[in-house]
């Protein structure tokens, strides 16, 4: 599949006029809208919203790419948009982009459609490719520019795939390399991977091979994108070369690097730091990379330099995003098993007294159950890799158990959260401690390590240390839970308001993500209430927003306006990160005008006694809150706080600005 293949010239702006990211991002899921490649454009820009939260797309020097693997896709595509003036889209370096092209990518399907784009984001870092298409006369001209510079890179290659159909771009880059070796292979090697791995990935390993070629230096870059690892760096290769460059910002294969220099670095710096890496790379100073053992993918990235407490975050933040799916899928599922059931029936019964309630309750309860372990298990993975997991796993079952030494059947103390928590980073260190111990051990018995020794002495260790702690853990966690049971209704409100509050701070942040997960928390322990405040306050910022946009049309753009529609969808939906391009443009105005307005929803949702069963669903699980007339009216007033205050801050555009 070629680029044009993928870029329609319904799909194509010239020459636009843009006054803010925003705006951007609006006109470019429009014109992806115009080419027919989506279902549900709320959905797609939903999707771009939040890859846009994790880091702006633009990659300096004028080009951003902001793109979204997601199921309101209907077919790959491309959309291009040109702005001679330039638009400000966070770029790191403080260019404007000129020249943006959005990636639509459906969630699901054959990836035939990953060349094309790895090509396109090649083809981006070729000297003289944007500048050509900037200033391009016509859409046909854009288009002719686009195939001629694909022809010139990879025509002999492409011909014969069209032909035979099976090769990845880098077949052709395969070829290519072998006119840059030296006589004994590369002097250096790296692996490029983002996130989706769809434009940063081809990006990051293209202006690493351009960069080092400019210098004399012979590089091969292994590309780990969404269709695969391509490219793929050889044991030979490995071992030939000085040092490696990983350019990465999720993990990748590792333990083939032991005893190598190894320089590790998030992806956005292969594209704007590459001649930096590399002179770092040749001279000396990558660090040499001891792998855990094993033979196992290395989670923690040796020579970061992150800080203990940056550390800590990690590991806690690896547990937390792979226990969330259990947490919601599970507390819905319970959820709606309420709302399926007939109380009359046997109140000391109620979830169960219907067969498809007890159906659901049986499943969620299940799923909700792994919460504790998952969270465990993979604390304890992000510490001491993959021997880290079946010892976090089962550490965290221990403290879910309440196992004591005095009854190892479980159920004398409620461990709980804390204990989970704890019995992860316990499990991850003692794997670690473990590695130190038995590096002393002969090579002979390197293999008997991930097998026999790290899941029986690990488990065991870590089910012993868990053990000893749970009694502590119980009585701190029975002790907060005591505390909240007995707070009064002014303490309990401003818990609400605080917890609130956190919600909208950053929104998806740190501070929201320690709110949310405490709720969770406290909904595992019965604390309904808690819940509830924090999804009040979830809720307000992104509806609190859209009403502004509605009430105070004169102080936003007429494409901030037509994005507030889609905010009350999304903060209705419990979806906080709505708000997050608003924040963007203008923070001082906006984050304490949403905090102060949740908060306030935090703090009526407990003076009004609302509960939620439920992590998540917004205004979908309605019917299941305790108390739901109270809830929404928490929620409407906690909107129109953030609203009122946000409309005396912001001031009135200049009619030209709108």
């Amino acid at each position: 599949m070629r680029i044009t293949e993928l870029l329609k010239r319904e799909s194509i702006e010239l020459g636009a006029a843009l006054t803010s990211k925003e705006d951007a991002i609006n006109r470019l899921t429009g014109l992806m809208e115009a080419g027919g490649r989506l279902y549900d454009r709320a959905g797609y820009k939903e999707g771009i919203l939040a890859r846009e939260a994790q880091g702006s797309t633009a990659v300096g020097d004028g080009i951003a790419i902001p793109h979204a693997k997601v199921a309101a896709v209907k077919e790959p595509g491309l959309a291009a948009l040109t702005v001679p003036a330039g638009v400000d889209y966070d770029a790191f370096d403080g260019s404007l982009a000129n020249l943006l092209f959005m990636i639509a990518a459906p969630a699901e399907g054959a990836d035939v459609h990953l060349e094309a784009l790895a090509r396109l984001s090649t083809l981006l870092m070729t000297p003289g490719f944007k500048d050509n298409l900037i200033h391009a006369k016509d859409k046909d001209e854009f288009l002719r520019i686009i195939d001629e510079a694909e022809n010139v890179k990879y025509g002999a290659a492409q011909q014969e795939r069209d032909t035979q159909g099976s090769e990845s771009v880098n077949g052709s880059r395969e070829a290519v390399e072998s006119g840059r070796k030296t006589g004994t292979g590369y002097r250096l090697l790296a692996v490029t991977a983002c996130p989706t791995g769809i434009a940063h990935t081809y990006m990051a390993a293209e202006n690493l091979e351009n960069t080092a070629r400019t210098m004399g230096i012979a590089l091969k870059a292994e590309t780990d994108g969404s269709g695969g690892a391509q490219n793929v760096l050889t044991r030979e290769e490995i071992a030939q070369a000085e040092a490696v460059i990983v350019a990465a910002d999720r993990e990748i294969e590792m333990a083939r690097f032991d005893g190598k220099p190894v320089l590790q670095v998030p992806v956005a710096d292969g594209i704007h730091k590459a001649n930096e890496l590399i002179e770092k790379a040749v001279s000396g100073q990558a660090p040499v990379y001891h792998h855990a053992g094993g033979g196992d993918n290395a989670s923690a990235s040796a020579g970061s330099g992150d800080s203990v407490g940056r550390r800590i975050y990690k590991h806690l933040m690896n547990g937390v995003s792979h226990m969330l799916p259990f947490v919601i899928g599970g507390g819905l599922l319970i959820a709606l098993a309420f709302l399926f059931d007939d109380y009359s029936i046997d109140p000391s019964n109620f979830g169960k007294n219907t067969p498809l309630a007890a159906y659901l309750k049986t499943i969620g309860e299940q799923a909700f159950g792994m919460m504790l372990p998952v969270l465990s298990g993979y604390i304890a993975m992000s510490i001491g890799d993959r021997p880290g997991l079946a010892v976090g796993f089962v550490s965290g079952m221990v403290a879910k158990m309440g196992m004591t030494f005095a009854s190892p059947d479980g159920g004398a103390v409620n461990a709980g959260f804390l204990g989970a928590l704890f019995a992860g980073f316990a499990g991850g260190y003692l794997v670690v401690g473990l590695r130190k111990v038995f590096s002393k051990l002969p090579k002979s018995l390197e293999g008997i390590k991930p097998v026999l020794l790290y899941p029986v002495l690990g488990i065991l260790l870590g089910a012993v240390v868990t053990t000893f702690i749970n009694p502590y853990m119980g009585m701190i966690n029975d002790g907060l839970t005591n505390f909240l049971n007995g707070m009064g209704g002014a303490s309990r409100i401003v818990l609400g308001m605080i917890l609130g509050g956190m919600m909208s701070i950053d929104m998806g942040g740190p501070f929201n993500k320690a709110s949310y997960v405490f709720g969770t928390a406290q909904l595992a322990e019965g604390n309904f209430e808690v819940m509830a405040a924090v999804m009040a306050g979830g809720m307000v910022p992104p509806i609190a927003i859209g009403l502004c946009t509605v009430l105070f049309k004169k102080k936003f753009t007429r494409k901030e306006c037509q994005s507030g529609i889609v905010n009350f969808i999304m903060g209705l939906s419990f979806i906080t990160e709505g708000a997050i391009p608003f924040a963007a443009s203008d923070p001082l105005r906006i984050i304490p005008s949403c905090a102060a307005g949740a908060a306030a929803a935090g703090g009526l949702s407990m003076a009004f006694g609302c509960t939620l069963r439920a992590p998540h669903g917004g205004i979908f699980v309605l019917p299941t809150i305790g108390n739901p007339a109270g809830y929404l009216l928490a929620v409407m007033i906690g909107a129109a706080v953030g609203c009122g205050i946000l409309g005396l801050l912001k001031k009135e555009l200049r009619e030209e600005e709108r």
